[in-house]
């Protein structure tokens, strides 16, 4: 079950249910091969029933005891839903195979652990972003509201035009259109962009960058994941460092000498 030929034909099979699932949005794909795309589906379902089955077999218990083998499990169990009726939207949700990718490709599945443990981080940045959001978007509804009702008219307009604004997303239309009636505003819109735009939202790339290390790190020490250069080069450092404190300790000390230099 571990084998890289059979991971690599799940993943094959996972990009071609992908392209036969968007095939199917097309009347013209349906009209020309729909039930070769429909018999493709099925068979393809069968495989990644067939390779869970196996799977539960292969590890026994400790099968039930993994996140991502639950998700593969709900994913999978979707599909087999009988989506006609009030289930018809789970037809829809039947291109939540795709996401198997994620689940099969280790690389892509450290991507989400790490996102995944970053969470407590990413909640206290989100908070503080909702306390800036909030207080930015009082001040620019009693001081723009009564002159730009369509940007700041009501707060939670101004928190709208205030998210297009971090977005960078023609936030000069609405900057421009302030200052014809308040020169100085763009001191207010320097300082949101400022903090929120390129410090707050740094943060948030930070803390993911920082788990996604922590990760990496976690795996190199489990044998599960190969270092990186910088990494195999830290390592080499410090057994060398380790190598000249022991030849250090051992030469002899000549009388009268103080004690070695760290």
């Amino acid at each position: 079950m571990e084998h890289p030929r059979f991971t690599a034909t799940i993943t094959a099979l996972i990009i071609v249910n992908a392209v036969t699932l968007g095939l199917e949005t097309s009347p013209a794909a349906v009209a020309t091969t729909g039930d070769l795309l429909f018999a493709l589906d099925r068979a393809i379902l069968a495989v990644f029933v067939v390779e869970l089955l196996l799977r539960m077999a292969a590890h026994g218990p400790r099968f039930f005891r993994g996140g991502w083998n639950w998700f593969d499990l709900v994913v999978v169990g979707i599909a087999l839903l009988p989506a006609t009726g009030p289930l018809s939207v789970l037809r829809a949700l039947r291109v939540l195979r795709v996401l198997r990718l994620v689940s099969v490709v280790p690389e892509m599945r450290m991507v989400v652990e790490s996102v995944a443990r970053s969470l407590p981080g990413l909640g206290s940045i989100a908070l503080l972003l909702i306390v800036f959001f909030y207080v930015f978007a009082v001040m620019a509804t009693k001081l723009f509201g009564d002159t730009h009702p369509q940007w700041f008219g009501h707060i939670g307009g101004s928190l709208f035009s205030l998210f297009q604004v971090m977005t960078l997303e023609s936030w000069t239309t609405i900057a421009r259109g302030v200052m014809q009636s308040h020169p100085w505003a763009w001191l207010f819109f320097l300082a949101f962009i400022l903090v929120a735009t390129f410090t707050v939202l740094n943060l948030f790339i930070a803390v993911i960058v920082n788990a996604m290390q922590e990760q990496h790190a976690a795996q190199v020490r489990a044998g599960t994941a190969e270092p990186t250069p910088a990494e195999r080069l830290e390592r080499e450092v410090r057994a060398l460092r380790e190598e000249l404190a022991v030849l250090r300790d051992a030469l002899p000390r000549q009388p009268g000498a103080g004690p070695p230099r760290a």
